[in-house]
């Protein structure tokens, strides 16, 4: 999928990314100040969210096994069962 650049000051703005990061292309230059911004932004979603899509990855594990022994299982997964 294609992104063209049809605005000059956003262009101008990739170029000058381009030149200071030394990206190869204006594509990766974009590609790596997409990304900066992603995680900036992700770093200031409210505490609640965060905590609800981390819930739902968790949830999608499915149940917990209330017979699970976690030393039993750190015991044999380090050898000293």
């Amino acid at each position: 999928m294609a992104l063209y650049i049809r605005d000059a000051e956003v262009d101008s703005l990739a170029a000058e990314i381009q030149k200071l990061t030394n990206a190869p292309t204006k594509t990766e230059a974009v590609r790596q100040a997409l990304k900066h911004e992603l995680a900036r932004a992700r770093k200031e979603l409210p505490l609640r969210e965060r905590f609800a899509r981390a819930k739902a990855m968790a949830d999608a594990l499915g149940p917990n096994d209330p017979n699970f022994d976690m030393k039993a299982f750190t015991d044999e997964m380090w050898g000293d069962a």
